[in-house]
């Protein structure tokens, strides 16, 4: 029952090999991404961290900031 399973009448390493390289694409796409994306914020956070109330809220109002601000708890 699990060597038809695995072996899948003849495509069992075609559908294997697939899977496992989907897997790696996936995972490793996942870790570039959150490596990318921890770097910009530590990047952003230097660069807005230490603002008053008043260019802080300016730093809200734009688009492109809220999704960072809307995470970061220090400004």
């Amino acid at each position: 029952m699990i060597s038809e399973f695995i072996y899948m009448n003849g495509y069992g390493l075609y559908v294997w090999s697939a899977f496992a390289f989907t897997l790696i694409s996936f995972t490793s796409l996942y870790f570039v991404t959150k490596i990318h994306y921890v770097k910009e914020k530590k990047k952003f956070e230097s660069k807005f961290g230490a603002l008053d109330f008043k260019k802080a809220e300016v730093a809200r109002s734009q688009i492109i900031n809220r999704e960072i601000l809307s995470r970061t708890n220090n400004i």
